[in-house]
Formats: C-alpha cells, structure tokens, sequence
C-alpha cells in the first residue's frame, strides 16, 4: 500500500501536492476528535475493563498502539472534554491541538474555560506557556552553577547527580540549583522566564571573570543580568557586522572609495545604506510572501536577496533587494514586499 501511495503523489502537480495536504491535514485532524470523542465515552464507561486492561493507559497502548505519550495525551484531551466538549471542535478545525489542552487542562473552569480556549487559538507552545504563566506565575529561579556528573558516573548512577562535585555558586545569596543537560527555556511569569544550558570549562571560566569584573555594577553577581549584558552586546555586533545595523551609521572604507569614483553601473555589492535600509525595512525578519499572503516567519540564516537577480539585471537597491532566510525560494516564485 505504501508504494501506491507514494507512487500516486509522485504523479500530482506541486498545486495539487499542497492541496492534498492541507485536506489530508484537515481530515487528520476531524478524525483525532473522533477518536477522542469515542475514547471519552469508552473511559466513562471503563469499557478497557472487559478488553482485558486494568486502565484506559494500557489499553490505548496495548491494544490501540499507541506510544505512551500519545496515549497520555489524548487520555487527557478526552476526560477535559467530557467536561468541555468545545475542545472537541476547536481540535477538529485545527484552532487547538492536544499539546495546548495539555497545556491548559490544570487552568480550565466552567468560568474560564471559554475564555481560556479562545485566548489559545492558533498559539504555539511557547505562547501557550506563557499564557499558563501570566495564569500560574512562578517564582524566580536562583541564579547558580553546578559541575554535572562525569560520563562514567552518570552510567553508573543514572538518573542521580554528582552530590560529591563541589558547588559553584553564582550569587552568594542563593543556594546551587541543578541544571538540565539539555538548553531549557520556560516561561515562569509575565516577562520572567528560566533559562538552563550545560556550559564548558571555558564558558564557565568566562562567566565567573565577567562577574569578578561587573561586581562594581552587578554586586550580586546575578547571572541573568550579566547574560542579559552580554547578549545586548552580542547582538549589536552581529547585527552591524552582517547587516550593517546601527543607531550611528559609519561610510565604511570599501563604501568610500566607491563613492569617491561614483556610482558603479551594475555592481553587485550592496551599500552599508542599503542594507541598513532593508534591515529596518523587513524587521530583521525573511521578507517572502507566499501566493496566500502569508509571510515567512524566520529570523535565522537571512541573507541579502535580489528580487530581480543580479544575473537578470536587478540592481542593490533598497527596492530591489529583500532579507530572505536559507530556505526561501529562489526559483523564480513570485515575492510580494512586505
């Protein structure tokens, strides 16, 4: 069956690719109400019990195949909307998906729960998160640093940490808190949120010369404020190095003498001017615009585009010239400014 399938949407138009798509997207989603609206009735009624399963969990599992999260999450979805059977049109149309009713479970009322669901229509994760976190703030996370387990001790004591490794902490006033191996950002409360990464030896090292050096200005040593510094600067240099961004624009040496023998006809390179004009322009943001009107929302890989190529004779023009990331087309689609 799966060669069928494949060989049949090999044989569609790229149109129809996409139309296919949204529709199968669509259908995938009505049948996900379905099956939690029946999976509602089923757990009411604990009809797992005569299928030989002591809980609706092992039945989802065992019998349906499911993995364990998407059984957990559609367990969840199902008993909410028992109480709330408006979850089951909002998955159905596509405004929710089970991670935000996930999300917003814990929070939802006979109040609130209208209100609520609306206010999450069309989030993604993170803002969700951040609904839930202007519901549900939490407090501040210390700032502090702590050496994680060797490789060698962590096989051994999995799931333990290396109580014996001597703590480092960041602020005098707090105690050492353990940080994830993996980068975590959550939001905990409105315009607050927490940030953990597993650093080197040298980031560390870094880190602690940076706050004996801001100790005039950061007592506390708080290491969010001097991260917070740090990014400020970085991001100043980045952006006026690769983008020619700055509140204080500067004629560069290269831009100099091209003024000095004028303007060159058909040249490639794109003036500082420019760019500092598209910069603004596209708000740091890929500047494509699709047949439908959306806009490409990325903000990373951005390059400096020429609408109509160089090679066809467009000119590095603030006009002529977009921000477009790695990804976005450039085999002649058309783009609509933003």
């Amino acid at each position: 069956m799966s060669t069928t399938v494949l060989s049949l949407a090999g044989q569609l138009s790229n149109e129809e690719v996409v139309a296919r798509v949204k529709l199968l997207a669509q259908r995938e989603r009505e049948a996900t109400a379905t099956l939690i609206a029946h999976l509602a009735v089923l757990d009411e009624r604990q009809l797992y019990l005569a299928e030989g399963c002591a809980s609706m969990f092992t039945y989802c599992v065992q019998v349906l195949h499911l993995s364990e999260y998407a059984a957990y999450s559609r367990i969840e979805a199902a008993r909410a909307a028992r109480r709330y059977p408006i979850i089951l049109d909002l998955i159905g149309d596509g405004s929710v998906n089970l991670t935000t009713v996930g999300l917003l479970v814990p929070d939802l009322t006979p109040e609130n729960h209208a209100d609520l669901l609306e206010s999450a229509k069309h989030k993604s994760k993170r803002q969700v998160q951040e609904l839930v976190a202007q519901m549900r703030p939490q407090p501040s996370v210390a700032s502090s640093i702590r050496r994680l387990p060797s490789p060698r001790l962590a096989a051994e004591n999995p799931g333990h940490s290396d109580l014996s490794a001597p703590t480092l902490e960041l602020s005098p006033a707090v105690e050492a808190a353990v940080p994830a191996r993996r980068p975590v950002i959550a939001p905990l409360a409105p315009q607050q949120y927490k940030v953990q990464f597993t650093a080197n030896a040298e980031t560390h090292a870094k880190l602690l010369r940076a706050q004996e050096l801001l100790r005039s200005q950061i007592p506390d040593g708080d290491v969010g404020e001097i991260i917070d510094r740090a990014l400020t600067a970085l991001l100043n240099d980045l952006t006026k190095r690769k983008f020619a961004a700055t509140d204080r624009p500067r004629e560069s040496d290269a831009d100099r003498q091209r003024s000095s023998r004028g303007t060159i006809p058909r040249s490639r390179h794109i003036p500082a001017e420019v760019k500092r004009t598209v910069w603004t322009r596209d708000g740091g943001q890929c500047g494509f615009v699709a047949h439908d009107g959306r806009r490409c929302t990325e903000r990373a890989f951005l390059e400096f585009h020429h609408v109509v190529p160089y090679s066809a004779g467009g000119e590095a023009s603030a006009e002529n010239i977009q921000l477009r990331c790695g990804s976005g087309p450039s085999n002649g689609l058309a783009a609509q400014p933003p």
